[in-house]
């Protein structure tokens, strides 16, 4: 992957390019943003530029031109654009297939990782991913055989190029067990070694592994590609159905019908767990959104429902319970990623809500 190829995120790639000319290189990096966005090409492109033997110059980019670039036609750059250079160390969420019954690891699927990126032009979100393996309704992890993997590799010095690059896609997806036992690598790898960190959660991921890194935020970006616009359509499909989800939530947690709460949990836990957890995050930021109606002085109307829940829900949004919301949110998000009974956790958290909501007041 070269830079030239990342529309829309030449500033970002020219403040990398310096980095590395400056010889400033942080050993431990964290590139938080969408996938869709380009955090991931990014991040192989910056790898590829790290070893690549005939780095081209173009100018200052101050005028938002690329002002530089790895060449494309080294042996380690056409090794790099095939993602099969023996110094360039993948690691992903996993779970169970029809092919790997247990214990998972990104060992065991590097030749469909590679697919996957290739035909995503490495912008394929974690739904891609999950559906181009077949696990739709599964939850994907990073976990120990993975960090044990990792911890070898990073006792190897760089085979072909100068420096040895692991690359962990989707970082807020490792477990406990996986972030401690790579603990002691981010805090004294060897010379030659550069560990990057893929992101689109920062809140989902250990303190001790984000004081260790150096961030580096990826902005969205339009880009130029139908996979942008695909995306963004599926964005606005899903928004418009979370919408209708959010209202009618809120309403039964005044009501407390527990018949009509129960169907509506059982909708939600029907769909898959990354569907979920996307309605959850959408939801979680329309609370917040009603918070800062309520209490910036911004516009009282809201575009969740209809004209009457507009005008008068983000009151019920206060300084009382905008952090307890905010919390319930995060652990359930949480919870559902380790795989949590849907229903039960759903639940929970419609309870939680519910209760916060009718102690607004305080």
């Amino acid at each position: 992957m070269q830079f030239k190829d990342i529309k829309g995120q030449y500033i970002i790639a020219n403040s990398l390019t310096k980095i590395i000319d400056s010889g400033r290189i942080s050993h431990a990096q964290l590139f938080l943003g969408d996938t869709v966005s380009g955090s991931l090409a990014l991040a192989i492109a910056y790898a590829q530029y790290l070893n690549c033997t005939n780095r081209q110059h173009y100018g200052d980019g101050n005028d938002g031109s690329l002002r530089a670039d790895s060449c494309g036609e080294c042996p380690n750059c056409k090794k790099y654009q095939q993602l099969l250079h023996s110094d360039l160390h993948l690691y992903f969420p996993t779970t169970t297939t029809s092919s790997v019954k247990s214990s998972p690891s990104s060992a065991e699927f590097q030749s469909e990782f590679r697919e996957f990126l290739d035909h995503f032009n490495q912008r394929g979100s974690l739904d891609d991913w999950y559906e181009f393996m077949g696990v739709e309704s599964k939850q994907g992890m990073i976990r120990e055989r993975d960090a044990d993997d990792l911890v070898k590799t990073l006792a190897l010095k760089a085979y072909e190029g100068s420096y040895k690059v692991v690359i962990v896609w989707m970082a807020d997806k490792m477990n406990g067990v996986m972030a401690n036992k790579i603990l002691k690598n981010l805090e004294e790898p060897l010379p030659g070694t550069l560990i990057l960190m893929v992101a689109e959660s920062r809140d989902r991921m250990l303190s001790t592994i984000l004081s260790r890194t150096q961030l580096c935020r990826i902005p969205r970006s339009d880009g130029d590609g139908v996979l942008w616009a695909g995306e963004m359509a599926l964005r606005k499909e899903w928004e418009q159905e979370f919408a209708q989800l959010y209202v009618t939530w809120m309403r039964q947690l005044f009501k407390l019908n527990m018949a009509s709460l129960s169907a509506w949990v059982d909708d939600l836990a029907s769909k898959g767990r990354e569907q979920q957890k996307a309605f959850l995050l959408y939801a979680q930021e329309a609370t917040r959104e009603c918070f800062l109606r309520n209490n910036a002085g911004l516009p009282p109307a809201l575009d969740f429902g209809d004209e009457k829940f507009n005008m008068s829900f983000h009151k019920m949004i206060t300084i009382h319970n905008v952090e307890r919301l905010n919390n319930a949110f995060n652990e359930t998000i949480r919870a559902i990623e380790r795989n949590a009974h849907a229903k039960i956790a759903l639940m929970e958290l419609s309870f939680s809500i519910s209760r916060a909501l009718k102690k607004n007041a305080g």
